[in-house]
């Protein structure tokens, strides 16, 4: 599985148990707001001032471990 920053939210978080983790701690507290779960990971982190691309990579490398 590769993460991809135009995957939306909603798709993310059923992906891995270790998502929704990666996600909040990167800063993204909102995963059960209605309107995340149709916004793009790229959108989220625009939204919060987050690099998407290193989260992304950071993401991947993780999940790649799996």
């Amino acid at each position: 599985m590769t993460i991809s920053k135009d995957m939306l939210i909603g798709q993310l978080v059923g992906m891995d148990e270790l998502i929704p983790q990666m996600l909040m701690g990167a800063g993204m507290h909102c995963l059960g707001c209605p309107s995340a779960q149709g916004e793009s990971l790229e959108e989220a982190c625009f939204v919060h001032g987050i690099d998407c691309d290193d989260l992304v990579s950071k993401m991947n490398e993780i999940l790649a471990d799996r």
